[in-house]
């Protein structure tokens, strides 16, 4: 849900960042004997705000921006852990790649009520987060909260980030975003249809990829996100199938001995950079030594005659 305008507004690898952030505050979770959970979710709400106003408000771009809370993140990070002097922790792994197994009944709890928190805001919201991911300027001429509700998808995105890390891990979770989206957008006719195929689709890989990684003895964040491709390479063919079929495809008109032309008789009519001859209530269209059928304009209603019809 939270994917679906990340992808329209050209922001598909945020959730990268907010992992690399998010890794940083796991890190020091682990020094302090503190909640991983809790510390990262800290850190990454509020490497979304400030990323927000760096990038509403300052000169530097989103893409700079982005960049810098990459590499601090991992940084920060690493700095961290080496100050523990034992290592990296083997138990780090776990928010780096997901291992769903390590999860107890507090993450279970904390995961569930964030998942409220997620989905009740983005589906309040979506209206205006979809005009303000669509056209930014426009949303900000009618008088909408741009900067607000963008610190508010970014808000959305880290706790999504922090939300599914120990099931995907911090790598990953941006693919589980996006990829969905992505899809859906391949086979989905509307904005909110795509919304609900996204949701659909990454119950689906979440799930399957979960079981398939049970049985398989494979990581199941890895699992998850290959399934998710898998769906993606799927739609993709059926796409590019569809669209080569339905160039295609079109109607011919009945074969006759008559050659239209400009003297042959027949109304001619201006039609997407060609010219049409209306012939016994028929559109033809020349086309590679036949004629397309072309259906003809509707009539436009009369409304001095019938004032219910408009």
């Amino acid at each position: 849900m939270v994917g679906v305008f990340l992808v329209q507004r050209g922001l598909s690898l945020i959730g990268d960042g907010m992992g690399h952030v998010a890794l940083a505050g796991v890190a020091v979770g682990v020094v302090t004997k503190q909640a991983p959970v809790l510390t990262a979710l800290v850190f990454a709400v509020a490497a979304a705000v400030v990323i927000e106003l760096v990038r509403a408000r300052g000169r530097t771009s989103g893409d700079v921006a982005l960049a810098v809370m990459f590499y601090g993140g991992i940084a920060l990070g690493v700095v961290v852990i080496g100050t523990s002097g034992g290592g990296t922790p083997t138990n780090l792994d776990t928010y780096l790649f997901g291992a769903i197994s390590t999860t107890n009944p507090g993450d279970v709890v904390v995961f569930a009520a964030l998942a409220v928190v997620v989905v009740t805001v983005t589906w309040a919201l979506r209206p205006r987060l979809f005009a303000v991911a669509n056209d930014e300027e426009y949303a900000r001429a009618t008088g909408m909260a741009v900067t607000a509700l963008n610190i508010t998808l970014a808000v959305l995105t880290a706790v999504t980030v922090v939300v599914a890390m120990r099931v995907v891990g911090l790598l990953l979770i941006s693919a589980l975003m996006i990829v969905p989206n992505a899809t859906a957008q391949l086979v989905a006719g509307s904005f909110r249809s795509a919304i609900r195929t996204a949701v659909i689709i990454g119950a689906v890989c979440s799930v399957g990829g979960v079981t398939t990684s049970f049985y398989a003895n494979t990581a199941s964040g890895g699992t998850i996100v290959l399934l998710a491709i898998a769906l993606f390479l799927v739609a993709s063919s059926y796409s590019a199938l569809r669209g080569r079929f339905a160039g295609k495809r079109h109607l011919e008109a009945e074969q006759h001995e008559h050659e239209h032309g400009p003297d042959c008789g027949h109304s001619a009519i201006e039609h997407d950079h060609h010219v049409d001859y209306l012939h016994d209530g028929h559109r033809h269209a020349p086309h590679e030594g036949h004629y397309d059928e072309h259906l003809a304009e509707p009539k436009p209603l009369d409304t001095h005659d019938d004032p219910v019809r408009h």
